[in-house]
């Protein structure tokens, strides 16, 4: 893997340029013929469009993966997370603060997936002192509250179009098909999804100290058809993120699987979603 910064790669376009020039001016002093001397030109330009194509790569964060394991028995989806099955998945990854313009509390929040034949299923644990959800019917914007999100491209060979789940502290959902980044079709609605949430406190009880609350859902196959019109086998690879907001205003902060590299929070950037490949 090749580890290099933002200045190492403008430090090599600069030498690839005088490099260019150098090969350009010796070719005329020492009298190469023409057409070896344009060959010559010609491999230093392509290598420095190479390097140029680079730079904006260069210095960005590996895009990460997860080992998104088979249930091996069913799941009770009661928000709990303490089916056997859960056991058995990968080790939960972490979600990272990466604005620091952000005021709200940096809580924790770890979050374990999981495969049958049935459905895709998602767990999240957050640390939570201040449980707060307002929101209470289908596709409320239920990221306003305390919730956890989770965005699906079951079709990695496009970035254009993906899948939205958002759930409050409540487990209400707020459910699209995102396009392009920007444009939510919020008239999707996707079928059988099961969801419920575990309270380790009060809800909207601003003057006590919660813990946290736990969510478990398991979305069906069915709903990605769009994209993926045959349920995955082991050796799939879909792509995803996944994300929190947590607070009430104005301290607000989001937290987030794959770095998004957007100087502002914004999730919504599919070209920087992680990598889930279903395992046996």
């Amino acid at each position: 893997m090749i580890q290099a910064t933002s200045k190492n790669a403008r430090n090599a376009l600069i030498m690839v340029h005088s490099r260019n020039v150098v090969v350009e001016q010796s070719a005329k002093h020492v009298g190469i013929g023409a057409s070896r001397a344009s060959v010559m030109l010609f491999a230093v330009r392509m290598l420095l469009a190479v390097l140029v194509a680079a730079v904006p790569l260069l210095g960005q964060p590996a895009i990460p993966r997860y080992e998104v394991k088979r249930a091996p028995s069913p799941i009770a989806i009661d928000g709990k997370l303490d089916d056997t099955a859960w056991a058995r998945a990968s080790a939960p990854l972490t979600l990272q603060f990466l604005w620091d313009s952000q005021t709200g509390t940096k809580q924790k929040t770890l979050a374990r997936l999981l495969w049958d034949a049935q459905a895709l299923y998602v767990g999240y644990d957050a640390e939570d002192a201040d449980i707060t959800a307002r929101y209470t019917e289908r596709d409320d914007p239920t990221y306003r509250d305390d919730a956890v999100e989770i965005f699906i491209n079951p079709n990695p060979a496009q970035d254009i179009v993906y899948y939205g789940f958002e759930w409050n502290a409540r487990g209400v959902m707020y459910d699209y098909l995102n396009y392009n980044g920007r444009t939510l079709f919020k008239r999707f609605d996707a079928t059988g999804v099961k969801v419920a949430t575990s309270l380790r406190g009060t809800l909207n009880a601003r003057t006590d100290t919660d813990k946290g609350w736990t969510l478990e859902a398991a979305i069906p196959w069915a709903n990605f058809e769009e994209l993926s019109r045959r349920p995955p086998v082991a050796g799939a690879v879909w792509k995803a993120n996944l994300n929190r907001w947590d607070g009430v205003e104005p301290n607000r902060r989001m937290s987030i699987w794959s770095d998004p590299q957007q100087a502002t929070p914004w999730p919504h950037v599919s070209a920087r979603f992680g990598e889930l490949v279903l395992v046996d």
